[in-house]
Protein backbone atom coordinates (compact mmCIF):
# COMPACT_ATOMS: atom_id res chain seq x y z
CA UNK A 1 0.00 0.00 0.00
CA UNK A 2 1.89 2.95 -1.11
CA UNK A 3 1.64 5.72 1.79
CA UNK A 4 3.04 9.65 1.21
CA UNK A 5 5.99 10.35 3.12
CA UNK A 6 7.97 13.09 3.85
CA UNK A 7 11.52 11.73 5.38
CA UNK A 8 12.90 8.23 6.29
CA UNK A 9 13.58 7.22 10.46
CA UNK A 10 16.86 5.95 10.28
CA UNK A 11 18.70 3.93 13.16
CA UNK A 12 20.74 5.56 15.76
CA UNK A 13 23.74 3.34 14.52
CA UNK A 14 23.10 4.97 11.05
CA UNK A 15 22.53 8.42 12.90
CA UNK A 16 26.17 8.50 14.25
CA UNK A 17 27.63 7.17 10.91
CA UNK A 18 25.89 10.13 8.80
CA UNK A 19 27.22 12.56 11.45
CA UNK A 20 31.10 11.08 11.09
CA UNK A 21 30.09 11.27 7.46
CA UNK A 22 28.99 14.71 7.29
CA UNK A 23 32.21 15.96 8.96
CA UNK A 24 34.22 15.10 6.51
CA UNK A 25 31.90 16.71 4.29
CA UNK A 26 31.00 13.57 2.54
CA UNK A 27 27.50 12.96 1.58
CA UNK A 28 25.51 9.85 2.44
CA UNK A 29 22.51 9.11 -0.09
CA UNK A 30 20.10 6.41 1.51
CA UNK A 31 18.92 4.50 -1.49
CA UNK A 32 17.02 1.40 -3.50
CA UNK A 33 15.12 -1.12 -1.88
CA UNK A 34 14.95 0.85 1.73
CA UNK A 35 13.44 4.29 0.47
CA UNK A 36 11.09 1.95 -1.91
CA UNK A 37 9.61 0.09 0.85
CA UNK A 38 9.52 3.35 3.32
CA UNK A 39 6.99 4.01 0.46
CA UNK A 40 5.18 0.78 0.83
CA UNK A 41 5.05 1.02 4.87
CA UNK A 42 7.21 -1.79 5.36
CA UNK A 43 9.45 -2.45 8.05
CA UNK A 44 13.02 -1.62 7.31
CA UNK A 45 16.11 -3.75 8.28
CA UNK A 46 18.70 -3.30 5.74
CA UNK A 47 20.28 0.09 4.60
CA UNK A 48 21.76 0.66 1.34
CA UNK A 49 24.00 4.06 1.11
CA UNK A 50 25.68 5.57 -1.35
CA UNK A 51 28.10 7.94 0.05
CA UNK A 52 29.04 10.41 -2.39
CA UNK A 53 31.95 13.26 -2.30
CA UNK A 54 34.41 11.02 -0.48
CA UNK A 55 37.89 10.80 -1.89
CA UNK A 56 38.14 6.91 -1.88
CA UNK A 57 36.67 3.81 -0.53
CA UNK A 58 39.59 3.19 1.19
CA UNK A 59 38.54 6.52 3.43
CA UNK A 60 35.09 4.77 4.08
CA UNK A 61 36.52 1.79 5.26
CA UNK A 62 38.73 3.61 8.04
CA UNK A 63 35.88 5.43 8.72
CA UNK A 64 33.36 2.66 9.32
CA UNK A 65 36.07 0.39 10.72
CA UNK A 66 35.17 2.92 13.92
CA UNK A 67 32.04 0.69 14.06
CA UNK A 68 33.28 -2.59 13.81
CA UNK A 69 35.64 -4.18 10.56
CA UNK A 70 32.92 -3.47 7.68
CA UNK A 71 32.90 -6.75 5.36
CA UNK A 72 33.55 -6.32 1.39
CA UNK A 73 30.90 -8.13 -0.28
CA UNK A 74 31.04 -7.80 -4.00
CA UNK A 75 34.24 -6.05 -4.00
CA UNK A 76 34.43 -5.11 -7.80
CA UNK A 77 31.29 -3.24 -6.80
CA UNK A 78 32.78 -2.00 -3.96
CA UNK A 79 30.08 -2.89 -1.14
CA UNK A 80 30.74 -2.54 2.64
CA UNK A 81 28.58 -4.50 5.16
CA UNK A 82 28.00 -3.23 8.65
CA UNK A 83 25.77 -5.43 10.78
CA UNK A 84 23.85 -4.54 14.03
CA UNK A 85 21.94 -7.13 15.59
CA UNK A 86 18.92 -7.68 12.98
CA UNK A 87 19.97 -4.35 11.19
CA UNK A 88 22.25 -4.21 8.13
CA UNK A 89 23.91 -1.36 6.30
CA UNK A 90 25.26 -1.50 2.73
CA UNK A 91 27.67 1.05 2.00
CA UNK A 92 29.13 1.71 -1.65
CA UNK A 93 30.87 4.88 -3.78
CA UNK A 94 28.30 5.84 -6.64
CA UNK A 95 29.66 3.97 -9.83
CA UNK A 96 28.66 3.24 -13.52
CA UNK A 97 28.91 -0.20 -14.96
CA UNK A 98 29.33 -1.41 -18.38
CA UNK A 99 28.78 -4.69 -19.47
CA UNK A 100 31.67 -6.21 -21.32
CA UNK A 101 30.92 -10.33 -21.69
CA UNK A 102 28.01 -12.44 -20.56
CA UNK A 103 28.83 -13.54 -17.13
CA UNK A 104 27.14 -12.15 -13.67
CA UNK A 105 31.00 -10.20 -12.97
CA UNK A 106 31.45 -9.24 -16.34
CA UNK A 107 31.01 -6.09 -16.08
CA UNK A 108 33.40 -2.80 -16.15
CA UNK A 109 33.26 -1.10 -12.83
CA UNK A 110 34.09 2.51 -12.22
CA UNK A 111 33.61 4.00 -8.56
CA UNK A 112 33.54 7.78 -8.81
CA UNK A 113 31.96 9.47 -5.71
CA UNK A 114 32.00 13.00 -7.90
CA UNK A 115 28.77 11.55 -9.99
CA UNK A 116 25.41 13.29 -9.57
CA UNK A 117 22.78 11.42 -8.31
CA UNK A 118 20.88 10.81 -11.35
CA UNK A 119 24.07 9.95 -13.31
CA UNK A 120 24.68 7.15 -10.62
CA UNK A 121 21.34 5.71 -11.01
CA UNK A 122 20.80 5.24 -14.68
CA UNK A 123 22.93 2.17 -13.24
CA UNK A 124 19.68 0.94 -11.21
CA UNK A 125 17.39 -1.73 -12.99
CA UNK A 126 13.56 -0.41 -12.35
CA UNK A 127 12.19 3.50 -11.58
CA UNK A 128 11.25 2.41 -7.83
CA UNK A 129 14.39 1.51 -6.96
CA UNK A 130 15.74 4.46 -7.96
CA UNK A 131 14.80 6.75 -5.34
CA UNK A 132 17.12 8.38 -3.01
CA UNK A 133 16.63 9.86 0.61
CA UNK A 134 18.93 12.99 1.30
CA UNK A 135 18.93 12.78 5.12
CA UNK A 136 20.44 15.74 5.73
CA UNK A 137 18.20 17.91 3.52
CA UNK A 138 15.37 15.62 4.46
CA UNK A 139 14.61 15.36 0.44
CA UNK A 140 13.79 12.99 -2.07
CA UNK A 141 15.90 12.60 -5.00
CA UNK A 142 13.45 10.97 -7.83
CA UNK A 143 15.21 12.24 -10.97
CA UNK A 144 13.03 8.39 -13.21
CA UNK A 145 9.83 9.59 -11.56
CA UNK A 146 10.02 6.36 -9.42
CA UNK A 147 7.72 7.54 -6.34
CA UNK A 148 4.32 8.26 -9.69
CA UNK A 149 5.18 4.53 -10.97
CA UNK A 150 5.29 3.24 -7.06
CA UNK A 151 1.90 5.14 -6.59
CA UNK A 152 0.31 3.66 -9.99
CA UNK A 153 1.88 0.19 -8.80
CA UNK A 154 4.37 0.08 -11.86
CA UNK A 155 7.32 -1.99 -12.44
CA UNK A 156 9.21 -0.07 -15.43
CA UNK A 157 13.09 0.33 -16.72
CA UNK A 158 15.02 3.46 -16.68
CA UNK A 159 17.02 2.73 -19.77
CA UNK A 160 16.63 0.87 -22.21
CA UNK A 161 20.23 0.18 -22.96
CA UNK A 162 21.63 -0.59 -19.64
CA UNK A 163 18.51 -2.85 -18.62
CA UNK A 164 19.24 -5.83 -21.02
CA UNK A 165 22.75 -5.93 -19.68
CA UNK A 166 22.02 -7.59 -17.00
CA UNK A 167 19.35 -10.77 -17.68
CA UNK A 168 19.12 -11.36 -13.89
CA UNK A 169 16.54 -8.28 -14.04
CA UNK A 170 13.58 -10.58 -15.65
CA UNK A 171 13.70 -12.61 -12.80
CA UNK A 172 13.69 -9.52 -10.64
CA UNK A 173 10.51 -8.01 -12.75
CA UNK A 174 9.22 -11.14 -12.29
CA UNK A 175 9.37 -11.13 -8.49
CA UNK A 176 8.88 -7.40 -7.74
CA UNK A 177 5.86 -7.23 -9.93
CA UNK A 178 4.51 -10.33 -7.27
CA UNK A 179 5.27 -9.31 -4.30
CA UNK A 180 3.77 -5.91 -4.45
CA UNK A 181 1.04 -6.82 -7.11
CA UNK A 182 2.08 -4.40 -9.65
CA UNK A 183 2.04 -4.20 -12.89
CA UNK A 184 5.18 -4.56 -15.65
CA UNK A 185 5.19 -1.70 -17.77
CA UNK A 186 4.66 -2.76 -21.65
CA UNK A 187 8.06 -1.75 -22.68
CA UNK A 188 9.62 -3.08 -19.57
CA UNK A 189 8.01 -6.24 -20.73
CA UNK A 190 8.73 -6.43 -23.93
CA UNK A 191 12.51 -5.97 -23.27
CA UNK A 192 12.26 -9.22 -21.10
CA UNK A 193 10.96 -11.43 -23.69
CA UNK A 194 13.57 -9.88 -25.82
CA UNK A 195 16.27 -11.02 -23.37
CA UNK A 196 14.16 -14.42 -23.34
CA UNK A 197 14.19 -14.82 -26.95
CA UNK A 198 17.98 -14.18 -27.25
CA UNK A 199 18.56 -16.72 -24.76
CA UNK A 200 20.62 -14.40 -22.52
CA UNK A 201 19.22 -16.34 -19.20
CA UNK A 202 21.51 -19.55 -19.89
CA UNK A 203 24.46 -17.43 -18.75
CA UNK A 204 22.43 -16.72 -15.54
CA UNK A 205 24.13 -19.12 -12.60
CA UNK A 206 21.34 -21.32 -10.18
CA UNK A 207 22.19 -19.55 -7.32
CA UNK A 208 21.27 -16.07 -8.78
CA UNK A 209 17.79 -17.59 -10.29
CA UNK A 210 17.06 -18.61 -7.04
CA UNK A 211 17.36 -16.27 -5.02
CA UNK A 212 15.17 -14.41 -6.90
CA UNK A 213 12.47 -17.16 -6.86
CA UNK A 214 12.88 -17.51 -3.27
CA UNK A 215 11.86 -13.89 -2.96
CA UNK A 216 8.76 -14.06 -5.12
CA UNK A 217 7.82 -17.40 -2.95
CA UNK A 218 8.49 -16.22 0.33
CA UNK A 219 7.61 -12.36 0.18
CA UNK A 220 4.87 -12.44 -1.80
CA UNK A 221 0.88 -12.97 -1.12
CA UNK A 222 -0.11 -14.41 -4.31
CA UNK A 223 2.53 -15.74 -6.12
CA UNK A 224 0.22 -16.78 -8.42
CA UNK A 225 0.92 -13.34 -9.99
CA UNK A 226 5.28 -14.60 -10.73
CA UNK A 227 4.14 -17.90 -12.05
CA UNK A 228 1.55 -16.29 -14.50
CA UNK A 229 4.71 -13.82 -15.51
CA UNK A 230 6.95 -16.80 -15.38
CA UNK A 231 4.40 -18.64 -18.35
CA UNK A 232 3.99 -15.31 -19.90
CA UNK A 233 7.54 -14.70 -20.44
CA UNK A 234 8.27 -18.79 -21.67
CA UNK A 235 11.34 -18.50 -19.83
CA UNK A 236 10.94 -22.20 -18.57
CA UNK A 237 9.90 -25.17 -20.80
CA UNK A 238 7.41 -26.24 -18.24
CA UNK A 239 4.19 -24.28 -17.41
CA UNK A 240 2.33 -23.75 -13.89
CA UNK A 241 -0.37 -22.88 -15.58
CA UNK A 242 -2.38 -26.06 -13.16
CA UNK A 243 -0.72 -24.89 -9.84
CA UNK A 244 -2.07 -20.99 -9.99
CA UNK A 245 -4.67 -21.12 -7.50
CA UNK A 246 -2.97 -24.10 -5.45
CA UNK A 247 0.56 -21.93 -4.24
CA UNK A 248 -1.58 -19.21 -3.38
CA UNK A 249 -3.69 -21.23 -0.97
CA UNK A 250 -0.59 -23.36 0.13
CA UNK A 251 1.36 -19.72 0.62
CA UNK A 252 -1.48 -18.96 3.11
CA UNK A 253 -1.95 -22.65 4.57
CA UNK A 254 1.66 -22.34 5.03
CA UNK A 255 1.47 -18.61 6.73
CA UNK A 256 -1.08 -19.59 9.39
CA UNK A 257 1.20 -22.48 10.32
CA UNK A 258 4.52 -19.90 11.08
CA UNK A 259 7.07 -22.14 9.38
CA UNK A 260 10.39 -20.24 10.56
CA UNK A 261 12.60 -22.81 8.17
CA UNK A 262 12.86 -21.11 4.82
CA UNK A 263 14.03 -24.14 3.26
CA UNK A 264 11.25 -26.31 4.26
CA UNK A 265 8.69 -23.80 2.99
CA UNK A 266 10.37 -23.91 -0.33
CA UNK A 267 10.82 -27.55 -0.71
CA UNK A 268 6.95 -27.43 -0.02
CA UNK A 269 6.21 -24.66 -2.61
CA UNK A 270 8.60 -26.45 -5.17
CA UNK A 271 7.22 -30.22 -4.44
CA UNK A 272 4.01 -28.82 -5.32
CA UNK A 273 4.83 -27.05 -8.31
CA UNK A 274 6.65 -29.59 -9.97
CA UNK A 275 4.47 -33.31 -8.41
CA UNK A 276 2.66 -33.87 -11.67
CA UNK A 277 5.35 -32.62 -14.31
CA UNK A 278 7.19 -34.60 -16.85
CA UNK A 279 10.71 -35.83 -15.05
CA UNK A 280 12.41 -34.79 -17.44
CA UNK A 281 11.42 -31.66 -17.35
CA UNK A 282 11.24 -31.48 -14.56
CA UNK A 283 14.93 -32.39 -13.89
CA UNK A 284 15.50 -29.54 -15.93
CA UNK A 285 13.90 -27.29 -14.16
CA UNK A 286 15.63 -28.31 -11.07
CA UNK A 287 18.96 -28.16 -12.18
CA UNK A 288 18.53 -24.73 -13.53
CA UNK A 289 17.08 -23.13 -10.48
CA UNK A 290 18.44 -25.01 -7.45
CA UNK A 291 22.08 -26.03 -6.20
CA UNK A 292 21.75 -26.88 -3.07
CA UNK A 293 21.49 -30.77 -2.74
CA UNK A 294 19.92 -31.37 0.18
CA UNK A 295 16.84 -29.11 -0.76
CA UNK A 296 16.63 -31.20 -4.09
CA UNK A 297 16.86 -34.80 -2.21
CA UNK A 298 13.91 -32.77 -0.18
CA UNK A 299 11.80 -31.87 -3.01
CA UNK A 300 12.16 -35.00 -4.84
CA UNK A 301 11.06 -37.09 -1.75
CA UNK A 302 7.80 -35.24 -1.80
CA UNK A 303 7.26 -35.35 -5.50
CA UNK A 304 7.66 -39.13 -5.58
CA UNK A 305 5.82 -40.23 -2.60
CA UNK A 306 1.48 -40.16 -2.33
CA UNK A 307 -0.56 -40.21 0.83
CA UNK A 308 -2.67 -43.65 0.90
CA UNK A 309 -5.56 -43.91 3.51
CA UNK A 310 -3.86 -47.01 4.95
CA UNK A 311 -2.21 -46.91 8.54
CA UNK A 312 0.60 -49.61 7.62
CA UNK A 313 1.53 -47.80 4.75
CA UNK A 314 1.25 -44.32 6.29
CA UNK A 315 3.84 -45.76 9.30
CA UNK A 316 6.18 -46.46 6.65
CA UNK A 317 5.57 -43.24 5.00
CA UNK A 318 6.54 -41.50 7.93
CA UNK A 319 10.02 -43.40 7.85
CA UNK A 320 10.89 -41.06 4.83
CA UNK A 321 9.37 -37.75 4.38
CA UNK A 322 7.45 -35.60 7.04
CA UNK A 323 4.04 -36.62 6.16
CA UNK A 324 2.46 -33.11 6.69
CA UNK A 325 4.16 -31.30 4.59
CA UNK A 326 2.35 -33.92 1.76
CA UNK A 327 -1.04 -33.58 3.54
CA UNK A 328 -0.08 -29.19 2.82
CA UNK A 329 0.29 -29.98 -0.64
CA UNK A 330 -2.89 -32.25 -0.77
CA UNK A 331 -5.01 -29.43 1.03
CA UNK A 332 -3.58 -27.02 -1.47
CA UNK A 333 -4.42 -29.23 -4.29
CA UNK A 334 -8.07 -29.37 -2.99
CA UNK A 335 -7.62 -32.97 -3.34
CA UNK A 336 -10.67 -35.20 -1.58
CA UNK A 337 -11.14 -33.71 1.58
CA UNK A 338 -13.29 -36.15 3.40
CA UNK A 339 -10.45 -38.74 3.11
CA UNK A 340 -7.46 -36.01 3.71
CA UNK A 341 -9.27 -35.57 7.05
CA UNK A 342 -9.44 -39.37 7.50
CA UNK A 343 -5.74 -39.75 6.89
CA UNK A 344 -5.22 -36.56 9.25
CA UNK A 345 -6.84 -38.30 12.38
CA UNK A 346 -4.77 -41.65 11.71
CA UNK A 347 -1.51 -39.86 11.38
CA UNK A 348 -2.55 -37.88 14.46
CA UNK A 349 -3.75 -41.25 16.53
CA UNK A 350 -0.74 -42.99 15.67
CA UNK A 351 1.74 -39.35 16.32
CA UNK A 352 3.17 -39.75 13.27
CA UNK A 353 1.93 -36.42 11.16
CA UNK A 354 5.06 -34.68 11.61
CA UNK A 355 7.48 -37.08 12.93
CA UNK A 356 8.51 -40.40 11.91
CA UNK A 357 7.20 -43.50 13.58
CA UNK A 358 8.89 -44.69 16.59
CA UNK A 359 11.37 -48.08 14.68
CA UNK A 360 11.08 -50.37 18.75
CA UNK A 361 13.68 -52.68 17.80
CA UNK A 362 17.05 -51.62 16.30
CA UNK A 363 20.44 -53.01 15.49
CA UNK A 364 22.03 -52.67 19.28
CA UNK A 365 18.89 -54.55 20.12
CA UNK A 366 19.58 -57.29 18.80
CA UNK A 367 23.57 -57.62 19.83
CA UNK A 368 21.85 -57.34 23.05
CA UNK A 369 19.52 -60.29 22.51
CA UNK A 370 22.30 -62.27 21.56
CA UNK A 371 22.03 -61.49 17.87
CA UNK A 372 25.90 -61.98 15.99
CA UNK A 373 26.45 -58.65 14.15
CA UNK A 374 26.80 -59.79 9.89
CA UNK A 375 25.14 -59.69 6.55
CA UNK A 376 22.11 -60.83 8.00
CA UNK A 377 21.64 -57.72 10.29
CA UNK A 378 19.54 -55.74 7.43
CA UNK A 379 16.82 -58.35 6.93
CA UNK A 380 16.72 -58.93 10.56
CA UNK A 381 15.71 -55.23 10.71
CA UNK A 382 13.21 -55.07 8.13
CA UNK A 383 11.55 -58.54 9.71
CA UNK A 384 11.22 -56.59 13.23
CA UNK A 385 9.98 -53.47 11.41
CA UNK A 386 7.11 -55.76 9.50
CA UNK A 387 6.21 -57.39 12.84
CA UNK A 388 6.16 -54.07 14.38
CA UNK A 389 3.79 -52.45 11.68
CA UNK A 390 1.61 -55.82 10.58
CA UNK A 391 1.21 -57.54 13.44
CA UNK A 392 1.35 -54.34 16.13
CA UNK A 393 3.80 -56.76 18.15
CA UNK A 394 5.57 -54.96 21.22
CA UNK A 395 9.59 -54.73 21.34
CA UNK A 396 9.92 -57.84 23.61
CA UNK A 397 7.44 -59.79 21.10
CA UNK A 398 9.06 -58.89 18.31
CA UNK A 399 12.56 -59.92 19.62
CA UNK A 400 10.95 -63.24 20.98
CA UNK A 401 9.85 -64.09 17.71
CA UNK A 402 13.05 -63.35 15.37
CA UNK A 403 14.78 -65.53 18.09
CA UNK A 404 11.90 -68.37 16.79
CA UNK A 405 13.20 -67.84 13.56
CA UNK A 406 16.70 -68.08 14.43
CA UNK A 407 16.28 -71.25 15.61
Amino acid sequence: MFTKITKIEIPKELENIFDDLKKIKAEPIIVGGSVRDSFLNKKIKDYDIEVFNISSIENLIKLLSKYQEPKFVGKSFGVLKLKFDDLEFDFSLPRTESKIGQKHRDFDVVLDSKLTYEEASKRRDFTINSIGYDYFKNQFLDPHNGIDDLKNRKIKHIDDKTFVEDSLRVFRAVQFASRFNFKIDNNTKELCKNIVKNKELEYLSSERVFEELKKLFLKSKKPSIGLKLLDDLEIFDISFKKSYKAIDKLIRILENKDIKDEKRVLAIVFALLLKKQNKEKKDNFISKVINDKSLIKHINLLIENELRNDIKYLKRLSLKVNIEELIFIYFAKNKNKKRLKNILKKLKKNNILNKPMEILVLGKDLIDAGFSAGLEFKELLEKALNLQINNKLSKSEIIEKLKSYDN
